[in-house]
């Protein structure tokens, strides 16, 4: 019986046969289509077939998408080409950043690498519509934009938006997609999600299981800021991966490692780890979770990890990206970056040596929660 992993990769070389040059074609093969980096993660971390990335780090695509502030197109090629020398093989995107920037960005970098040599996962959702005069005034996304949305979590919408997004980057198939902001504290769709997951249940789940088995990606699920819909979905659906952004992090991350983590592997599926520093918090940034608004609480316990962490001679940020690299179920964890700086220092942080006494006191002070995995030291 053919596996699911030999017809993905037999459905790759098709593809590849299309749009590969000869000499790319005749290189391919199963070991390096799937092979490792130097930041290689076991290709699959739990006992089945479901795909993962394979890369242990990678990084997220929210400011290639001008977040925040401005983001020239120079400065952004110098981020990703940062990354890319640093060993970074994993790169996260989606229609939503800055309304197709990011991805028209990181599609223009990667064009004329190896395809076979990085993963790639966007996300569906969002259909973008041209609109030269849509603004976002009080937005995330700065500058021009040149585009609007509408929500679409239909199977022809899943599909038109997996084709828009490989016109937009230039490629014949994507790694993961993931369905996007489907998710309460989405303020478009507050009490109203629940309606848009069953849209999505009946149309983009199914949909998307079929791109899978067609090879035209090889792994789907959601990517959103709450648990609530990877539960749910895990209960109706056959997903392989999910993002989950902002909620496991050394800020708050016990609702995920007692609720989450236990259903991930009883469902023999992983987790990418999103906003991993807050959006910037744990790296000196006064924003938490995209927003200014920062609990008071929070604002404490980040001058507590500091304290303890000069203590031990230890950055803060590079706690905070092996903290969410630790978990079994982690699967890659994708820091953002704006700065050729911040991506070299991120990917520099990830091979930090951290003392177990710096995690024994975080939790003996109750910083972390006593059944957290931690890191271990590098001897």
């Amino acid at each position: 019986m053919v596996s699911r992993r030999d017809f993905i990769f037999k459905s790759m070389l098709t593809s590849a046969a299309t749009f590969a040059p000869a000499a790319m074609f005749s290189a391919m093969s199963s070991e390096n289509i799937l092979g490792s980096t130097p930041f290689a993660a076991p290709k699959n971390k739990t006992s089945g077939e479901r795909y993962t990335p394979g890369k242990k780090y990678g990084l997220g695509g929210v400011a290639a998408g001008s977040a925040f502030h401005v983001n020239s197109d120079e400065q952004i090629r110098q981020m990703l080409e940062a990354a890319w020398d640093s060993g970074v093989r994993y790169f996260d995107t989606s229609p939503w950043y800055g309304l197709g920037l990011s991805e028209r960005r990181m599609g223009q970098f990667l064009y004329n690498k190896n395809r076979e040599e990085y993963v790639l996962s966007t996300k569906i959702g969002r259909i973008l519509e041209p609109d030269s005069d849509f603004e976002m005034p009080d937005g995330i996304w700065k500058g021009k934009l040149n585009f609007n949305y509408k929500y679409d979590y239909t199977a022809e919408g899943v599909r038109k938006s997996v084709e828009d997004s490989l016109h937009r980057m230039g490629l014949p198939y994507l790694d993961i997609v993931f369905i996007h902001d489907l998710s309460p504290d989405n303020e478009d769709m507050g009490e109203n999600w629940t309606t848009y997951f069953e849209e999505a249940r009946k149309g983009a789940m199914p949909e998307l299981t079929k791109m899978r088995e067609e090879g035209l990606i090889k792994a789907w699920g959601f990517g959103v800021n709450r648990i609530e819909p990877i539960l749910r979905t895990m209960e109706v659906a056959d997903p392989d991966i999910f993002l989950s952004a902002t909620r496991y992090s050394l800020i708050e991350h016990e609702e995920a490692l007692n609720k989450l983590f236990p259903a991930c592997e009883k469902n023999d599926v992983s987790l990418v780890m999103g906003a991993p520093l807050n959006s910037g918090f744990l790296a000196g940034h006064d924003r938490y979770n995209y927003s200014n608004d920062i609990p008071q609480a929070f604002m404490e316990k980040r001058d507590k990890l500091c304290e303890i962490a000069k203590s031990h001679q230890v950055e803060l940020r590079s706690a905070a990206l092996q903290f969410c690299a630790a978990p079994a179920v982690a699967a890659s964890v994708i820091p953002g970056a704006s700065t050729a700086e911040q991506a070299a220092a991120n990917v520099a942080s990830m091979s930090e040596n951290i003392p177990a006494d710096f995690w024994k006191e975080l939790k003996a002070e109750g910083l972390i929660a006593s059944n957290a995995p931690v890191p271990e030291e590098k001897k």
